[in-house]
């Protein structure tokens, strides 16, 4: 990259490490603009279990690609791109500086490095997929694809049926494995990029700010959110939106598969293995600069450098 290329900053993070609260900070402080990196904020009347920025936050720091789908819709990796590109174009034209801030490390991977030219969904083949996992199970699919794709196997856990879904339907399409189409990359992003990763150094900390979340996001009325999406009739737990951590235990007490107490338990630990799974994920990215969690003023610093 060379001084030539407009700027960009990428925050990103596991769920619950304080993202939004720097992201507003620096809002306030320079002229940056904010575009939203999560699956989850995009979609409408999904506010509370997504800590989705309230109207206070919204005000002192506006955020693009946020609440721009109804939860039934479907939004991909290359929907991101081309969403993402066309609001760091416009922030760029008004002299101001993207800050993409999120937890989505897919969306972030696929606009920094571009897309693979990976086959379109095939509903077909999508149906087929999910028949066989409501017969054999998601555990033996996964399998299968261990004995595919050795690589994509260990990259994606079995209680993950979307990406699990996706790789077996890739290969069933093209006949080659996700691992082997991925190796060719698309455009790289034309920005030149500081990439930041906010985190608690003690992973007692996260869990502890993970808990307090969702007790937080129960007392402000989780489950009459998503009771008013179930009571839609037009929304399932196979919809991205339902899979979303949090909606799907709290889908799974309204249809009556476990109690409530039972469902916040589970909220919490699957709300664990997400922080993990993204932890695990921005430990190998290139050119990473760590932020703490408990030390604000210092992160304010260490970003502030970038844009000054």
């Amino acid at each position: 990259m060379t001084n030539a290329l407009p700027k960009a900053i990428f925050l990103m993070g596991p769920t619950a490490s304080g993202k939004t609260d720097l992201a507003i900070a620096l809002r306030q402080q320079f002229p940056v603009d904010i575009i939203s990196v999560d699956s989850a904020l995009i979609y409408r009347d999904m506010n509370i279990g997504t800590a989705k920025p309230n109207a206070h936050e919204l005000a002192l720091a506006p955020h693009r690609l946020i609440d721009i789908l109804d939860p039934s819709e479907a939004y991909s990796a290359a929907d991101f791109r081309a969403d993402a590109l066309r609001e760091m174009a416009d922030i760029v034209a008004k002299g101001r500086i993207p800050l993409l801030v999120g937890g989505t490390m897919l969306y972030f991977k696929a606009l920094l490095e571009g897309l693979s030219p990976l086959p379109p969904a095939d509903q077909a083949i999508r149906a087929t997929i999910e028949q066989e996992a409501q017969m054999r199970g998601w555990q033996s699919l996964h399998d299968e694809l261990c004995s595919i794709d050795p690589v994509a196997g260990a990259r994606i856990h079995p209680n993950d049926p979307q990406r699990l879904s996706r790789a077996l339907e890739v290969f069933r399409i093209s006949g080659k494995t996700l691992t082997e189409l991925t190796e060719t990359k698309g455009e790289p992003l034309p920005y030149e990029v500081h990439q930041f990763a906010i985190a608690p150094k003690e992973r007692g900390e996260l869990h502890r700010r993970i808990e307090l979340r969702f007790q937080k996001m129960m007392e402000a009325g989780f489950e009459e959110e998503v009771r008013t999406l179930y009571d839609r009739g037009d929304l399932n737990s196979d919809m991205p939106s339902i899979r979303c951590v949090g909606y799907r235990q709290m889908w799974d007490y309204l249809a009556g598969s476990c109690s409530i107490d039972d469902a916040v338990y589970r909220g919490v630990c699957a709300t664990r293995q997400l922080a993990k799974r993204q932890i695990t994920w921005l430990r190998s990215w290139d050119n990473l600069t760590w932020l703490d969690s408990d030390d604000v003023p210092l992160s304010l610093q260490t970003v502030t450098k970038c844009l000054t």
